[in-house]
């Protein structure tokens, strides 16, 4: 007996005539557009989350090798050349390495020190603006994919109706059916929506954090810079190992 109600219960799911593939195919080209378009949104989100995420771990990685010993070189040449070829630290220094030399063959008088803030200005928003690449469309898909799986809800609904007048059935096994399939759409809709929203809020918060962290190291450069090297931050290694060694008499 029991091993008869286990057979009947797959049988009894597959068929089941309200489902995601029966609404897809039932829904017509429409259905099957919205749920390609969720999909690709869907897609996309997940593949900017994951390569935004590689790019800012690199990012931080790099500032904790910068935070390490970046300072303890005799100069910003030196320093530099330790770091990553295509780091973002490193992109830094050497900008402004540049606009220090570009500004001895300024022929209009211009403050050192507005120059150089300029050009690493202009350094630190390349590197954010890179770093934003892809969250616009995060964005537009947390506020876009529920309207359009509403779209297909409505549609999808629309078309039940359609087919509920003609057979002349208006119980609410006829009803319910149909329109609950419908509302399969507007579900999806939001199950694309709440992770880009999330991952969407999560890039824009570490991408606050690093700029911080590029506006500091920056400002560092410019003061090195505009000292020639007199101004640098404390190296707090070394000031933590020459405080734990032994005093000399």
């Amino acid at each position: 007996m029991l091993t008869t109600i286990l057979a009947a219960a797959p049988a009894a799911a597959s068929a089941n005539p309200y489902g995601l593939q029966e609404a897809l195919q039932q829904g017509g080209v429409i259905a099957q557009t919205v749920f390609g378009i969720l999909v690709i949104m869907s897609v996309g989100t997940f593949y900017i989350l994951f390569t935004k995420l590689f790019e800012q771990q690199k990012i931080m990685g790099q500032a904790k090798r910068v935070r390490s010993g970046f300072w303890t070189s005799n100069s910003l040449r030196e320093a530099s050349a330790k770091l990553e070829k295509n780091s973002a630290y490193k992109q830094i220094v050497d900008d402004g390495l540049a606009a220090q030399e570009q500004h001895t063959k300024l022929t209009d008088p211009v403050e050192a020190h507005d120059w150089l803030h300029g050009s690493l200005a202009r350094s630190e928003a390349s590197i954010n603006s890179k770093l934003g690449g892809g969250l616009a469309f995060l964005a537009t898909v947390g506020s876009v994919s529920p309207f359009v799986g509403l779209f297909g809800t409505v549609v999808g609904i629309y078309r039940a109706l359609i087919k509920i007048g003609a057979s002349g059935q208006a119980s609410i096994d006829a009803v319910a059916g149909p329109v609950g399939e419908a509302l399969i759409m507007t579900a999806l809709g939001l199950v694309v929506a709440v992770p880009a929203v999330l991952a969407y809020n999560w890039l824009q918060r570490r991408n606050k954090s690093i700029a911080e962290d590029l506006g500091a190291f920056s400002n560092d450069v410019l003061g090195y810079l505009a000292s020639n090297g007199a101004v640098r931050p404390a190296f707090r290694g070394s000031a933590a190992k020459a405080s734990a060694a032994p005093a000399k008499a």
